[in-house]
Protein backbone atom coordinates (compact mmCIF):
# COMPACT_ATOMS: atom_id res chain seq x y z
CA UNK A 1 0.00 0.00 0.00
CA UNK A 2 1.48 3.29 -1.11
CA UNK A 3 1.25 6.74 0.37
CA UNK A 4 -1.55 7.69 -2.02
CA UNK A 5 -3.62 4.65 -1.03
CA UNK A 6 -3.08 5.47 2.65
CA UNK A 7 -4.19 9.08 2.14
CA UNK A 8 -7.28 7.93 0.25
CA UNK A 9 -8.15 5.48 3.06
CA UNK A 10 -7.61 8.21 5.67
CA UNK A 11 -9.80 10.67 3.75
CA UNK A 12 -12.54 8.06 3.39
CA UNK A 13 -12.41 7.26 7.12
CA UNK A 14 -12.60 10.95 8.00
CA UNK A 15 -15.56 11.42 5.67
CA UNK A 16 -17.45 8.48 7.16
CA UNK A 17 -16.70 9.65 10.71
CA UNK A 18 -17.86 13.18 9.89
CA UNK A 19 -21.12 12.00 8.33
CA UNK A 20 -21.84 9.73 11.31
CA UNK A 21 -20.97 12.51 13.77
CA UNK A 22 -23.28 14.99 12.05
CA UNK A 23 -26.10 12.44 11.94
CA UNK A 24 -25.70 11.60 15.63
CA UNK A 25 -25.55 15.27 16.60
CA UNK A 26 -28.73 16.08 14.66
CA UNK A 27 -30.59 13.24 16.37
CA UNK A 28 -29.34 14.01 19.89
CA UNK A 29 -32.03 15.38 22.16
CA UNK A 30 -34.90 14.82 19.72
CA UNK A 31 -37.98 13.19 21.14
CA UNK A 32 -39.39 10.17 19.40
CA UNK A 33 -42.41 8.04 20.23
CA UNK A 34 -41.97 5.17 22.65
CA UNK A 35 -41.48 1.85 20.91
CA UNK A 36 -44.87 0.74 19.55
CA UNK A 37 -44.11 -2.93 20.21
CA UNK A 38 -43.32 -2.35 23.88
CA UNK A 39 -45.93 -3.85 26.18
CA UNK A 40 -47.64 -1.38 28.52
CA UNK A 41 -46.33 -3.22 31.57
CA UNK A 42 -43.82 -3.92 32.91
CA UNK A 43 -41.29 -2.41 30.45
CA UNK A 44 -43.44 0.36 28.96
CA UNK A 45 -44.68 1.95 32.18
CA UNK A 46 -43.08 3.19 35.36
CA UNK A 47 -44.62 3.23 38.80
CA UNK A 48 -43.99 5.52 41.73
CA UNK A 49 -41.99 2.65 43.26
CA UNK A 50 -39.77 2.54 40.16
CA UNK A 51 -39.19 6.28 40.27
CA UNK A 52 -38.85 6.68 44.01
CA UNK A 53 -41.16 9.69 43.63
CA UNK A 54 -44.73 10.51 42.72
CA UNK A 55 -46.02 10.73 39.18
CA UNK A 56 -47.05 14.14 37.89
CA UNK A 57 -50.75 14.91 37.59
CA UNK A 58 -50.35 15.77 33.89
CA UNK A 59 -46.98 14.21 33.00
CA UNK A 60 -43.63 13.18 34.42
CA UNK A 61 -40.21 13.97 32.96
CA UNK A 62 -37.78 11.20 33.89
CA UNK A 63 -34.07 11.81 33.37
CA UNK A 64 -31.49 9.02 33.52
CA UNK A 65 -28.09 10.49 34.43
CA UNK A 66 -24.64 9.45 35.56
CA UNK A 67 -22.04 11.29 37.61
CA UNK A 68 -19.62 11.67 34.70
CA UNK A 69 -22.21 12.82 32.12
CA UNK A 70 -21.43 16.34 30.85
CA UNK A 71 -24.82 17.08 29.18
CA UNK A 72 -26.77 15.77 32.19
CA UNK A 73 -26.45 19.01 34.16
CA UNK A 74 -27.95 21.31 31.49
CA UNK A 75 -30.60 18.64 30.83
CA UNK A 76 -31.50 18.69 34.54
CA UNK A 77 -31.81 22.49 34.42
CA UNK A 78 -34.03 22.46 31.32
CA UNK A 79 -36.33 19.76 32.68
CA UNK A 80 -36.60 21.48 36.07
CA UNK A 81 -37.48 24.78 34.37
CA UNK A 82 -40.17 23.14 32.26
CA UNK A 83 -41.59 21.28 35.27
CA UNK A 84 -41.77 24.60 37.15
CA UNK A 85 -43.46 26.31 34.18
CA UNK A 86 -46.09 23.68 33.41
CA UNK A 87 -48.69 22.89 36.06
CA UNK A 88 -48.99 19.20 36.94
CA UNK A 89 -45.60 18.19 35.51
CA UNK A 90 -42.98 16.56 37.71
CA UNK A 91 -39.26 16.08 37.02
CA UNK A 92 -37.53 13.00 38.42
CA UNK A 93 -33.82 12.29 37.99
CA UNK A 94 -32.58 8.71 38.28
CA UNK A 95 -28.94 7.73 38.74
CA UNK A 96 -28.45 5.16 35.99
CA UNK A 97 -25.53 3.52 37.80
CA UNK A 98 -27.63 2.96 40.90
CA UNK A 99 -30.69 1.68 39.01
CA UNK A 100 -29.28 -0.85 36.57
CA UNK A 101 -32.54 -2.80 36.82
CA UNK A 102 -34.42 0.08 35.17
CA UNK A 103 -31.59 0.81 32.74
CA UNK A 104 -31.74 -2.76 31.44
CA UNK A 105 -35.52 -3.01 31.46
CA UNK A 106 -35.96 0.27 29.56
CA UNK A 107 -32.92 -0.21 27.32
CA UNK A 108 -31.19 2.99 28.40
CA UNK A 109 -27.98 2.99 26.36
CA UNK A 110 -26.58 6.44 27.12
CA UNK A 111 -27.08 9.42 29.39
CA UNK A 112 -28.88 11.67 29.50
CA UNK A 113 -31.97 9.80 28.39
CA UNK A 114 -35.27 11.57 28.99
CA UNK A 115 -38.62 9.79 29.15
CA UNK A 116 -41.96 11.59 29.06
CA UNK A 117 -44.62 9.69 30.99
CA UNK A 118 -48.35 10.19 30.92
CA UNK A 119 -50.25 10.46 34.24
CA UNK A 120 -50.44 6.64 34.45
CA UNK A 121 -46.68 6.21 34.02
CA UNK A 122 -46.79 4.97 30.42
CA UNK A 123 -43.80 6.07 28.35
CA UNK A 124 -45.05 8.38 25.60
CA UNK A 125 -41.82 9.97 24.31
CA UNK A 126 -38.11 9.34 24.63
CA UNK A 127 -34.98 11.37 23.85
CA UNK A 128 -31.29 10.66 24.16
CA UNK A 129 -28.90 13.57 24.59
CA UNK A 130 -29.42 17.19 25.55
CA UNK A 131 -32.96 18.24 24.54
CA UNK A 132 -34.03 21.77 23.69
CA UNK A 133 -36.59 23.37 26.01
CA UNK A 134 -39.01 23.86 23.09
CA UNK A 135 -38.79 20.13 22.26
CA UNK A 136 -39.56 19.19 25.88
CA UNK A 137 -42.61 21.46 25.88
CA UNK A 138 -43.74 20.02 22.54
CA UNK A 139 -43.36 16.48 23.89
CA UNK A 140 -45.53 17.43 26.87
CA UNK A 141 -48.09 18.77 24.39
CA UNK A 142 -48.41 15.35 22.81
CA UNK A 143 -49.18 13.87 26.23
CA UNK A 144 -51.94 16.42 26.73
CA UNK A 145 -53.35 15.71 23.25
CA UNK A 146 -53.35 11.98 23.93
CA UNK A 147 -55.18 12.56 27.23
CA UNK A 148 -57.78 14.71 25.46
CA UNK A 149 -58.35 12.01 22.83
CA UNK A 150 -58.74 9.29 25.47
CA UNK A 151 -61.39 11.33 27.30
CA UNK A 152 -63.55 11.70 24.20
Amino acid sequence: MGVTDGLIALAAALLVATVLGVAMRRRAGQFRPASPGTPAKPAGALTEADLGAGLGRQATLVQFSTAFCAPCRPTRQILAQVADMVDGVTHVEIDAAARMDLVQRLRINSTPTVLVLDPDGAIVKRATGLPRKADVIAALGTVAQAEDRSRK
